[in-house]
């Protein structure tokens, strides 16, 4: 994983921005352009909507397990493949998704940004 780790440490900052609504992570590891691709129903989330809903605690994370993550950087570009378990709610609304991701970054300025994202559920199987 020659190189992952000034990945793995934007990886850090993301997944622990969100799970402390901390806006100041946030901008500085998102990229002004970033797009999610909301795991729950496919919708696009831009930068902005995304920090509307996570720093007033609309959107709130009670936990993100990162199950397993893979880094493959091309240049001033890695993937961030992986896998992970989360549970938080939207609202009122109660949500838990186990889900495999896919987080792609640029270096911009000597630190690495976060540009897209997208996540697709696991179902579980049944016991």
């Amino acid at each position: 994983m020659d190189g992952a780790g000034p990945v793995l440490a934007a990886e850090r900052v993301f997944f622990t921005g969100l799970m402390e609504a901390d806006l100041a992570a946030l901008e500085s590891v998102l990229a002004d352009d970033f797009m999610l691709i909301d795991v729950m129903q496919g919708a696009e989330i831009p930068r902005s909507a995304l920090l509307a809903l996570v720093v007033p605690r609309q959107l709130t994370f009670e936990a993100i397990d990162v199950v397993d993550s893979r880094v493959r950087r091309y240049g001033t570009a890695a993937v961030v493949t992986g896998q992970t378990r989360m549970r938080g709610r939207f609202g009122d609304q109660a949500f838990s998704a186990h889900s495999r991701y896919t987080h792609v970054y640029v270096e911009q300025e000597g630190r690495w940004r976060l540009v897209a994202a997208q996540g697709t559920q696991i179902q579980d199987a049944a016991s």
